[in-house]
């Protein structure tokens, strides 16, 4: 049950730390974190007590807060149910770091250094302490491969859309191979075109953020193959 309610405590706070981002973007670590605990009030009185946008606003991000928090509820538990406490917190960590990277490249369209580059050393860490997902040495060229490669792909796009493929999604890639491996990086990277492949068709746009469909992938191979 800890576990859930740490997921609910986490998702629960994923729209206002996407938020915070939003107004000091881009920022150094300690800046963040510093911004994150103490925020700039930039809203008057009038606006946050009359204001009938503002208060539109409100209500949808107060309900998009509970999503989020009954989402990373559901999934910390899931976590728990299919792996057991054994290094629980890490691998909560990986989910949760998805998540946020997921809301704030929804919102912003950009991933975050400050998210993607811990979220890669974790991994190398992960895979260093406990072995359990992947050795070093496939953590270690997985994260090379989730860079590198997608890069050099994007070359035989950049002629037409020179944003075909950002930057912090080719880190959030490496950093998903840190943790998965080459083998379940390659499933991540198939599932998550799969899952941008049908957002855009319901949605009918031709671009858009893919950190999310990275992130829900990723979070898919892991329960699937773990």
């Amino acid at each position: 049950m800890i576990y859930a309610l740490s997921g609910l405590l986490f998702g629960l706070l994923i729209p206002y730390m996407s938020r915070r981002f939003a107004k000091f973007m881009p920022a150094t670590l300690a800046y963040a974190l510093y911004r994150i605990v103490k925020p700039v009030r930039r809203v008057s009185a009038a606006k946050r007590h009359g204001s009938w946008q503002y208060t539109k606003m409100m209500s949808q991000y107060r309900w998009r807060s509970v999503m989020w928090g009954i989402l990373t509820a559901a999934l910390s538990y899931g976590a728990f149910y299919e792996w057991g406490s054994q290094f629980i917190w890490w691998k909560l960590i990986f989910i949760w770091l998805l998540l946020l990277s997921a809301e704030i490249d929804f919102r912003l369209l950009l991933l975050p250094d400050i998210l993607t580059i811990p979220l890669l050393l974790l991994g190398f860490a992960f895979s260093a302490w406990t072995g359990l997902w992947t050795m070093p040495y496939d953590s270690s060229l997985a994260a090379l491969f989730g860079y590198f490669v997608p890069a050099l792909i994007s070359l035989l796009f950049v002629w037409k859309n020179k944003d075909a493929f950002g930057g912090g999604d080719v880190k959030l890639l490496a950093a998903v191979g840190a943790w998965l491996g080459v083998e379940k990086l390659l499933y991540t990277i198939v599932g998550a075109c799969i899952l941008f492949a049908l957002y855009a068709a319901i949605m009918r746009k031709r671009q858009g953020a893919f950190g999310p469909a990275i992130s829900a992938a990723a979070i898919a191979v892991a329960f699937y193959y773990f």
